[in-house]
């Protein structure tokens, strides 16, 4: 049925519609001019507590379907400013894969060349999809960890002369989204109660931008960050150590492996300890990593909002906040990326290709076309 059916020129449009047909009012002389400007999305009481209210932050929406398309709109135009770019450079970053397929988008955008460092665990799409947009995609050894890409990204760039992004130290990162995102919230929610801002961090540049602007403008909402059970690096208490440039000399002690892909690096990335110094956070959740990918299916089940783990991640930590708020608590959290990067992890283990036996049954209740 058109979601238009039963409308008449006369009719009433309900408010959340009213918009449709208008089009943007301009138009965009490139791809990444369409970066940012996500929207807010209510979720419905199947899953948001009673007598709260959730809304959640739809990063996907991004041209390349993921947060990182800020991150790499911020190191390109930031080094293109200060000169460190020129036509025909190569752009080199270790990622787990969204800010590797992000990069990818602005070199392919701007003639960059592009190579990328990527652990061995990181879902096979990713790899295949910034190869589709042009890079050169590295592999590095599982027992690297996260601090290996990174060494290998920086070893590379040394011998080669190449750009290297250091998405984790970058403080254009951080900044790009205190301009954006952060305020994107804050024009989205004006006159309107808002009481936490929910996340977790890869880089820490959301949680560091955003979450300054939000405490600037109302210092009365709380930050509320997440992080793997499986991995409690700031949980822990326990710093990492640092090279002079700021990139991290090992692997956490706390460390360990889990599904939340492009979440709690096996380090504390440099911009998240500058937020956590800088601005803080006044709320902790710590996610199992089963939970994330149960809330990640839940989402796409009862509200339709197609999200990853990290997506999940964070609004298990925002219903879990939601729970001991008080009534009438309104909380934002944001949702970083989209399923389709994880078709290959744990989030579609229990999804068949194949049809199940209630499918079959219904194939066969009419008599043609069976398999």
């Amino acid at each position: 049925m058109s979601c238009f059916a039963g409308l008449t020129a006369s009719a009433p449009v309900a408010s959340g519609l009213a918009d449709r047909g208008k089009g943007r009012g301009r138009v965009y002389a490139n791809i990444t001019e369409t970066v940012g400007n996500t929207p807010c999305v209510k979720i419905s009481e199947e899953i948001c507590p009673k007598g709260r209210t959730i809304y959640a932050k739809l990063e996907y929406f991004n041209p390349l379907s993921s947060v990182k398309d800020r991150l790499a709109c911020a190191i390109i135009e930031d080094a293109e400013k200060k000169g460190q770019l020129k036509p025909g450079d190569t752009v080199i970053e270790a990622t787990s894969g969204n800010t590797g397929i992000a990069v990818a988008m602005l070199c392919a955008q701007r003639g960059y060349k592009c190579v990328i460092t990527m652990a061995e665990p990181f879902s096979i799409e990713r790899r295949k999809l910034m190869r589709f947009m042009g890079a050169k995609v590295i592999i590095t050894p599982k027992a690297g960890k996260g601090t290996g890409m990174v060494a290998k990204a920086k070893e590379l760039a040394e011998k080669h002369g190449w750009f290297l992004c250091r998405q984790f130290e970058n403080e254009a990162n951080a900044e790009f989204h205190y301009k954006t995102t952060g305020q994107e919230i804050l024009n989205d929610f004006e006159g309107m109660k808002l009481d936490y801002y929910v996340l977790g961090y890869g880089t820490g540049g959301t949680f560091a931008g955003a979450g300054k602007a939000i405490k600037e403008k109302r210092p009365d909402v709380k930050i509320c960050l997440g992080e793997p059970a499986d991995a409690p690096l700031v949980a822990s208490g326990t710093k990492t150590e640092r090279n002079a440039d700021g990139s991290a000399t090992g692997s956490h002690p706390a460390f360990k492996p889990h599904p939340i892909q492009g979440w709690t690096p096996d380090f504390i990335p440099q911009i998240a300890e500058k937020g956590i110094l800088d601005t803080g956070y006044d709320e902790f959740v710590p996610i199992p990593g089963q939970a994330a990918i149960d809330m990640s299916q839940a989402l796409a089940k009862t509200q339709g909002i197609f999200t990853g783990i990290s997506g999940g991640a964070s609004m298990y930590a925002a219903v879990e906040m939601a729970k001991k708020a008080p009534e009438g608590s309104v909380l934002v959290a944001m949702l970083a990326d989209t399923g389709e990067r994880y078709l290959s992890t744990p989030l579609f283990a229990s999804i068949s290709a194949d049809m199940n036996e209630e499918e079959l049954a219904i194939s066969k209740s009419t008599p043609n076309f069976q398999l």
